[in-house]
């Protein structure tokens, strides 16, 4: 029954996602006098149809998106070539539609970002009611990493400290402290910081830039917490029998603040012995771990991908404000798009775009939020809301970013681009759209579903913050 339960959830959920984005294009086209022939959440075969007033209203059997068919949206029908032959669901023959004005296309093809964007907003505001299990960056300026060698580890900050001023100035968690130093350009600055023990003192710290413009301290690592998404088959971690969910407390003695700590330390014991404490439900347990050395990482692992989208305390509650929510999703999104994009770093851009998850990546985090806690399955289908809105607008053929392009051509040219030009595009990018839909539903079936390989290569699909990391690679 839970089963059922949590299935039905996911589906709602992500349906009503589907749904408000085509009701968005479906009403602006209503509104501004296109024909609207189908309106469809999900694809496939119709598991429920119903014709009225023309439109035929229609649920798939495949729940990985929907569509509304609007004949003046087509980019076969321009001007310059006879238009496809046309039928209704009947078989009956259709008669061509009028040509419609570029910028109705453009608000159409806008819409539906548009009913994204208000459909997080709400829920955005369902989240600040009801609140949301937090992570320990939200609460608190936790240093859960300091690089080894770095000038921070060299004035004497350590794992498990907490920032609690900046030159002065009170600091709440991580947003806190990124927004003094971007703010005050901060290159060096003095840090009041309170030890595990509960001792403050003062050390002087540097900062830097980032690529996506905010500031934060050099070789510095917020604390998140090192729990296990999935094990690896004949790795050290399984032998020990380290479980999904499991959450790890310490290693060799050391207490672990977060998931790049665990990182460095298994690399120290490379064919060694450790031992590892964790936490299962409400027991705390002891193992055995031998991290394995890992030709592609080049160096020693445990063997496990970490969850960073459960990484949070059930138990804490936050009221995050619907602004900072969504400026939180959507630099999550910008920064992916921004390192997917740096041609002169591609170690980055290599990183970046093995966190990109498909279906199954959604379903999965689906499936993990609802059986956690319905109230951050909202939270996710926030951040999967922003995630549609932002990535649907991309300037890419087939996408509603594909039809502004062409339409905003036509508008400022005053024709529309040539037949072959448009027809080219339109096959071309959506030949690459199913092959890379193909791809990353077979990568994350292997990844999650499947885990044939001996080491773990990601710890989670494209997730919002804390940034998603590798067992055997820290996230920056």
């Amino acid at each position: 029954m839970m089963i059922l339960s949590s299935v039905f959830v996911i589906l709602a959920l992500f349906g009503a996602t589907i749904f408000v984005h085509e009701l968005g294009h479906f009403l602006v086209a209503r509104r501004l006098g296109l024909v609207a022939e189908v309106f469809s959440v999900g694809f496939g075969p119709a598991i429920w149809k119903r014709r009225r007033k023309g439109v035929l209203y229609k649920i798939g059997c495949i729940p990985c998106g929907g569509y509304v068919a609007l004949p003046q949206m087509d980019p076969s029908l321009i001007e310059g070539g006879a238009a496809p032959e046309r039928t209704d669901a009947e078989g009956r023959p259709l008669s061509p539609p009028p040509p419609v004005a570029p910028w109705k296309k453009i608000a159409v093809a806008l819409a539906g970002a548009a009913g994204n964007a208000l459909f997080a907003l709400l829920l955005a505001w369902i989240v600040y009611w009801v609140g949301k299990p937090s992570s320990p960056d939200e609460r608190m300026a936790g240093v859960g990493f300091v690089m080894p060698g770095s000038a921070a580890e060299t004035a004497g900050l350590k794992p498990g400290d907490v920032i609690r001023r900046v030159n002065g100035r009170p600091v709440a968690n991580w947003i806190d402290l990124a927004t003094i130093l971007t703010i005050e350009n901060l290159d060096q600055f003095e840090a009041e910081i309170e030890s595990p023990d509960g001792t403050v003192r003062a050390l002087a710290l540097s900062a830097e830039r980032l690529d996506v413009g905010v500031r934060l301290p050099v070789g510095v690592g917020r604390i998140n917490i090192p729990r296990v998404w999935s094990v690896s088959r004949g790795s050290s971690a399984e032998a020990a029998g380290l479980r999904q969910g499991d959450t790890l407390l310490a290693f060799d003695g050391q207490a672990l603040y977060s998931r790049e700590q665990l990182i460095h330390l298994a690399a120290e014991y490379r064919d060694r012995e450790a031992p590892l404490r964790f936490r299962r439900g409400t027991e705390i347990l002891e193992t055995q771990v031998r991290p394995q050395y890992d030709a592609e990482q080049k160096r020693a692992l445990i063997g496990i991908w970490f969850d960073t989208i459960g990484s949070v305390d059930y138990d804490k509650v936050v009221h995050p404000r619907p602004g900072d929510q969504l400026r939180s999703h959507a630099g999550s999104i910008f920064r992916l798009l921004g390192a997917l994009t740096n041609l002169s770093d591609r170690k980055q851009a290599k990183s970046a775009a093995s966190t990109v998850g498909g279906p199954v990546s959604i379903f999965l985090m689906y499936w993990h939020m609802v059986r956690a806690s319905l109230r951050m399955a909202l939270w996710f289908t926030v951040f999967l809301n922003v995630n549609l809105a932002i990535l649907n607008l991309l300037p890419i053929p087939v996408l509603d970013g594909g039809h502004i392009l062409f339409s905003a051509w036509e508008w400022i040219a005053g024709r529309p681009a040539h037949r072959f030009i448009i027809g080219a595009a339109y096959r071309g990018f959506a030949a690459l759209l199913i092959a890379l839909f193909v791809y990353l539903t077979y990568r994350d079936t292997m990844r999650f579903i499947w885990p044939a390989r001996p080491a773990p290569a990601t710890g989670a699909p494209t997730l919002p913050e804390p940034e998603p990391s590798k067992e055997g690679e820290p996230a920056p």
